[in-house]
């Protein structure tokens, strides 16, 4: 059988692996927050979105940057708690859309299938 998927749920794909690599790097950077010398990382979005949408699913890899302008304490650890939370409830949001999207998507190819069976 071939590949059902329609552009928007590929488009979707993308968006929620992006969601997904913003995801581990805020992870990341609150699990190191007691790390001397660790560097805040961070991606940009918008830009990684646009650049995932040129690559297929296995050539995808996003720019990881360090963050510049972050507050840096004694031991050169540049964390925010604040702004990791900040991004980790956006980013989830942002992956819940994501995941409701597809789920509608399916919905209309799902009632696509069974009226074609109707007629």
């Amino acid at each position: 059988m071939g590949d059902i998927t329609t552009p928007m749920i590929q488009q979707l794909e993308r968006f929620l692996n992006v969601t997904s690599a913003r995801h581990t790097l805020v992870t990341t950077n609150m699990a190191n927050i007691d790390t001397p010398g660790y560097r805040t990382k961070d991606l940009d979005f918008r830009a990684e979105l646009q650049k995932a949408d040129g690559f297929g699913e296995a050539n995808f890899q996003p720019a990881v940057r360090n963050v510049p302008g972050l507050l840096e304490r004694p031991d050169g650890n540049d964390v925010n708690l604040d702004r990791e939370s900040l991004l980790m409830a956006e980013t989830q949001m942002q992956f819940r859309l994501g995941i409701q999207l597809v789920k509608h998507e399916f919905q209309q190819l799902l009632t696509a299938i069974n009226e074609g069976k109707q007629g």
